[in-house]
């Protein structure tokens, strides 16, 4: 009789969930290298250790998954309906330490930028993203 494996809890399933060099992250991470920017990922130091940036340039740069984050109004961001009041808490509680971090990295006069993970398909955006990021402006 074969043994059937069980299926991964909740738990474990979120466990797995990467923290740094999710698809999103590369992706930006991309298009910078391709247009010559240069930044460091993960930086020790910084409020909040932002997902890309560059001290020499004064920037910091988050790139938010839309449900981890909270994106109002993106259909990415739909709470789950198990556990609907624990999720909101969480979201809620990711927002405000989102909102903590950039304040912390504009006191030290950084520019912050945040890029959704629904916006990484538009090429406009990260047209205009890579604009403000180039070391000449």
């Amino acid at each position: 009789m074969a043994v059937m494996a069980k299926p991964l809890t909740i738990h474990h399933r979120m466990a797995r969930v990467r923290q740094r060099d999710t698809g999103p992250e590369l992706a930006v991470r991309k298009v910078l290298a391709a247009a010559g920017i240069r930044y460091r990922v993960c930086p020790k130091g910084l409020p909040g250790r932002p997902d890309i940036a560059n001290r020499a340039g004064r920037w910091a740069l988050f790139v938010h998954g839309c449900f981890w984050h909270g994106h109002r109004g993106c259909g990415l961001a739909r709470l789950p309906k198990t556990n609907s009041t624990f999720w909101a808490e969480k979201i809620e509680a990711n927002r405000s330490r989102d909102s903590r971090k950039e304040t912390e990295l504009i006191a030290l006069g950084l520019r912050v930028f945040t890029v959704w993970q629904c916006q990484l398909d538009d090429q406009q955006t990260l047209s205009h993203l890579v604009s403000r990021l180039r070391p000449d402006r």
